[in-house]
């Protein structure tokens, strides 16, 4: 049902060799089909539960269209359950009681949920079979570890997936390297191997210096300059612009000719933030319709898209067709490295590598441009994944 890469067939069998273990898998590098394989597998003898946990909604949603399109082939009559606040179309529900009574049900379950929510399941007391904790470097954060640490006593397996670890050098906080809680590496796939094979495509980093004479200019002006100009150097049809802040991306789209400008070039524009919810060519739309578009205009070789974000994209949102990352803000190596990872995954027979682009005019530019030849030194020409490491 499922045609595994080299690498995703050692991982599935290293997690069938294992009750417990962290992948380390590169983004892009296809970790999603991993879990769904085991699943299928797992699912075979009846009468199992299984979690799939995520950092976010929008990222539960997404595990739960790819994990049931596939499965469901199967398994016609798997029992789904959401626990979290967002909206969908299966049931959905955070009332520990009726978690409790859907508990209840017979045949296959797989319940989907965030680690802000996890903790809904250990007070329902749902029994586990197998666990996949998604991007699980968030799962050391303190408000999580408790409902993490339980479940990883308790579920039959339990298996850590993400690209970019986090390590603890200080016995006050829990990182990914306590073994009693996470397991031992059971994989590590380095990228350059996936770059060889022709799974990913390597970055490309353009560090753009600007010369500001001008200081008379408002910031949002100067900002609507120095991203048009960027745009029209990486000279690419789909762009994600990382955005300082949710008041820059209102900034430029209402108090600058920004829009008239992308529009002039013929693109078109997208915007998502926690605060002013999702927007397409200036509409308002419901998330469910901006990752619709999203996806189709990734997938539409002709069409020519902007799309600027604060935080919610950088990390497991798999959007296809995406070509350049543009930085206006700085961000940790899990955030980087989550970033260039929404660039370098396989599009057109024309696109043969991933543009990381960081226009700087500013002193976060230049920390940031730094820092992203960092992450890519260390992930792409050393091998290594980008382990982020508390020490206070």
């Amino acid at each position: 049902m499922i045609t595994l890469r080299p690498h995703q067939f050692d991982t599935v069998k290293a997690m069938w060799d294992n009750d417990k273990g962290q992948i380390i898998v590169p983004t892009g590098g296809g970790k999603t089909m991993c879990m769904i394989d085991d699943a299928i597998s797992y699912l075979n003898g009846g009468h199992k539960t299984i979690v799939v946990v995520a950092p976010r909604i929008l990222l539960a949603e997404q595990l739960s269209s790819e994990f049931l399109e596939i499965i469901q082939k199967k398994y016609q009559f798997i029992n789904v359950l959401h626990v979290h606040s967002g909206e969908t179309h299966h049931f959905s529900t955070t009332n520990v009681d009726m978690i409790r009574q859907w508990n209840e049900l017979n045949g296959n379950k797989i319940i989907f949920t965030t680690y802000h929510s996890l903790h809904r399941l250990v007070d329902a007391d749902v029994n586990v079979d197998v666990i996949y904790f998604d991007e699980a470097h968030n799962s050391v954060q303190k408000n999580f570890i408790e409902s993490v640490e339980y479940y990883s006593w308790y579920a039959k397996r339990c298996y850590f997936f993400t690209a970019t670890p986090k390590h603890s050098k200080t016995p006050f906080k829990v990182g990914m390297n306590e073994e009693d809680i996470y397991g031992k590496v059971l994989i590590n796939v380095p990228a350059p191997e996936l770059v060889e094979q022709g799974f990913i495509l390597p970055p490309k980093v353009t560090i753009k210096k600007i010369d500001e004479t001008d200081d008379s200019r408002f910031r949002h002006e100067k900002d609507c300059d120095n991203v048009l100009d960027s745009i029209d150097d990486c000279n690419k049809d789909k762009i994600l612009i990382c955005a300082r802040s949710t008041k820059q991306i209102v900034s430029l789209t209402s108090l600058t000719d920004f829009c008239i400008q992308l529009r002039t070039r013929g693109y078109s524009w997208m915007y998502i933030t926690s605060k002013t919810g999702a927007i397409i060519d200036g509409k308002k739309v419901s998330r469910e319709d901006f990752f619709n578009t999203l996806n189709d205009w990734g997938q539409d070789d002709d069409k020519k898209f902007v799309v600027l974000h604060h935080s919610i994209l950088s990390e497991g949102i798999n959007v296809k067709g995406l070509e350049t990352a543009i930085f206006l803000r700085n961000m940790d190596y899990i955030g980087i490295s989550q970033t260039i990872g929404r660039v370098i995954r396989k599009g057109n027979a024309t696109k043969t590598y991933g543009l990381i682009c960081v226009p700087v005019y500013d002193r976060v530019g230049i920390s940031t441009s730094r820092r992203v030849e960092a992450v890519v030194d260390t992930i792409f020409n050393k091998g290594e994944p980008a382990i982020s490491t508390v020490t206070k």
